[in-house]
Parts: C-alpha cells; structure tokens; sequence
C-alpha cells in the first residue's frame, strides 16, 4: 500500500540514499553538467534534507511502500526573482521514485502532494527543471500540466 507523508529525521538515512542516487542519475545524464555522487554524497544529502524538515518555506515528503521508503519530493516557495523573469512561485527541486517503487503511483502522488502543499501556501504556480534527457521524468511532467518554458544550456570553459 503507497502512502505519503512528511519526512521526518528518522527518514535521514533513505532520503541520503534517494539523493545520492538522484545525483547519480543526473551524472549519467550528463557528467559534465551534473555533481558526481562521491564519497559521503549520502551523508551530505541526508544533512541537506533534513536541514529543510524545519523550514516553514519547504516541504519533504516520502512515499512509502509497506512501510518502506521508495520517494520523495522537496518543494519550496521561491520569491519573485528578477534574474529568472518571474514572479513568486512554487518549485519542486526533486523528486526520486526507487526502481523498486516505480509503478506504484508513487512519483505522481509525490508530486500532487507537493503541489498541494504548494497550493495551500498561496503559490500562484509551480515549476520544476528535469534533465533534457530524462525522457521518463518529462512524460510524467507533461501527463500532469506541466509545460516547458525554459531551456538551461551550458557551455564548459
């Protein structure tokens, strides 16, 4: 049975491993544009996400599988940014479902959380950014509204 719910410290340890996997993926996508998950990447993301639990700015839910973590989201309001042309809005910075976990529902249900926490904390509208190349990612994004507005590039020096 899938629920979500709000991570909590005792979380710390899956969400590491989520985000270090979250990286990897990124990197095979792209070494040279994305952060390699080196050592203590778990560590570090697992400090990282649990700095967000208390932050009345964010959230971080999980997905569980029979009690078992499988997912996430973070989310967060954003203010308005005159460098990225918009105004305050709603971002999902990640989302990770396992390979065990896929083909539960749990990514969709992840992120229609997150967007209702988004709602319920006055966002206007939600944004995300998913790797070019994530062509699994950008289906799922589409079946659920969202529509491309933007394309990052990057030029190495």
């Amino acid at each position: 049975m899938l629920t979500i719910r709000r991570a909590e410290q005792r979380d710390a340890r899956a969400l590491g491993a989520l985000g270090a996997a979250l990286m990897r993926t990124h990197y095979a996508f792209d070494p040279q544009r994305f952060l390699a998950a080196g050592e203590g990447a778990e560590r570090g993301y697992a400090a990282f996400l649990s700095s967000q639990l208390e932050d009345d700015d964010a959230v971080v839910l999980v997905a569980e599988v029979d009690g078992r973590v499988v997912g996430y989201v973070y989310a967060g309001l954003e203010p308005m940014s005159w460098k990225e042309l918009r105004g305050p809005a709603g971002f999902i910075h990640d989302v990770l479902v396992e390979d065990d976990g896929r083909g539960t529902g749990a990514g969709t249900a992840l992120i229609e959380a997150a967007i209702t926490w988004l709602r319920d904390h006055d966002a206007a509208r939600v944004m995300l950014w998913t790797a070019e190349r994530n062509e699994g990612a950008l289906r799922l994004f589409a079946r659920l509204g969202f529509r491309r507005t933007m394309i990052e590039m990057t030029r190495d020096l």
